[in-house]
């Protein structure tokens, strides 16, 4: 997720996330380099890149779930930002001294300007960054997930999972695909709506999605069968805010997440599972959504709700 496009100062918290009468459109134009086994630029290395991400930001927090899923902590080091930023830049305040220890930053900002003096875009997470000149490697999150699962297998943990299945690979791809563009970020679509119309139709597009889920869990315990893939952790980290965050602040409240009994399920069994619920932190999350995005939530007053003590209920989706 990106930082504010606009704000009173560069202090501020305040941004315009919202374009009156328009849709919401995001920007995929993200860094495209990526760090493979035969790159001659940014090979594989254990110890030598840091990935940096926030547990407030549903992109990031894809990242931090897949390189513990994985085994991945002793290869890539990761550096967690603040649920809070400023216009300029996510920062490293939850560190001692508000200093990420490894990078020596206050600001990721500052590792995007080392490789790029005049970087002109939003800062985002996750960022992979090269350790030995402390230079953003690359921002595009869907790389990252992938490339880690295919480029640093050398390196999983044995009993990692299979996450990008070869024999359902194709139909994983179009799941995958449906869910970024309607759920993933149709939730934004419905909550930086710049119109009643846009709204509305983003409104059912969302809807349809999660109807569309709802009915396809209802014989399978995961999104592609009996196993956890990529699919399933990208669907998660939307899940898990959603009656937390997008249900009243983004205004998709046809019902509550704890209403849809197969997804709630499901989305219970994810966060059972190890990566997935220990990774997940709704204080840091509603505090950046409600604290950041003030032209929704001018008051800047974070919800006391909803108790996260459901989401250790039984699921009984191991039935499945």
């Amino acid at each position: 997720m990106t930082t504010p496009s606009s704000a009173d100062s560069d202090l501020s918290t305040t941004g315009a996330y919202v374009k009156a009468g328009a849709d919401f459109d995001r920007d995929m134009d993200y860094i495209p380099d990526r760090i493979t086994r035969d790159s001659a630029d940014w090979p594989v290395e254990p110890g030598r890149y840091r990935l940096v991400a926030a547990k407030a930001c549903p992109w990031a927090n894809r990242a931090i779930i897949v390189r513990q899923l994985l085994g991945l902590e002793d290869v890539i080091s990761l550096g967690l930002a603040g649920p809070t930023h400023d216009r300029r830049s996510w920062t490293f305040d939850l560190d001692p001294g508000g200093v990420d220890p490894v990078l020596g930053y206050e600001r990721l900002q500052e590792a995007y300007f080392a490789r790029f003096p005049d970087y002109p875009k939003g800062i985002t997470v996750p960022a992979m960054v090269d350790v030995p000149t402390k230079q953003v490697v690359t921002n595009d999150f869907p790389w990252i997930t992938h490339d880690l699962f295919f480029e640093w297998q050398e390196f999983h943990r044995p009993d990692a999972p299979n996450l990008w299945p070869d024999d359902v690979r194709e139909e994983m791809e179009s799941v995958m695909k449906r869910v970024f563009t309607e759920v993933n970020n149709g939730v934004y679509r419905c909550g930086f709506a710049g119109s009643q119309e846009t709204y509305e139709a983003a409104y059912e597009r969302l809807w349809t999605a999660l109807d569309w889920l709802e009915d396809r869990l209802a014989d399978r315990r995961y999104l592609m069968g009996d196993t956890i893939t990529e699919a399933d952790v990208r669907l998660f980290t939307t899940l898990a805010r959603f009656d937390a965050v997008y249900h009243g602040h983004f205004k998709c409240n046809r019902n509550k997440l704890t209403e849809m009994t197969n997804l709630w399920g499901y989305a219970r069994d994810l966060f059972q599972t190890p990566g997935f619920g220990d990774n997940t932190d709704f204080d840091q999350i509603k505090a950046h959504y409600y604290v950041v995005q003030t032209d929704i939530n001018p008051t800047q007053i974070v919800p006391q709700g909803p108790d996260p003590s459901v989401w250790q209920t039984p699921h009984g989706r191991d039935r499945l």
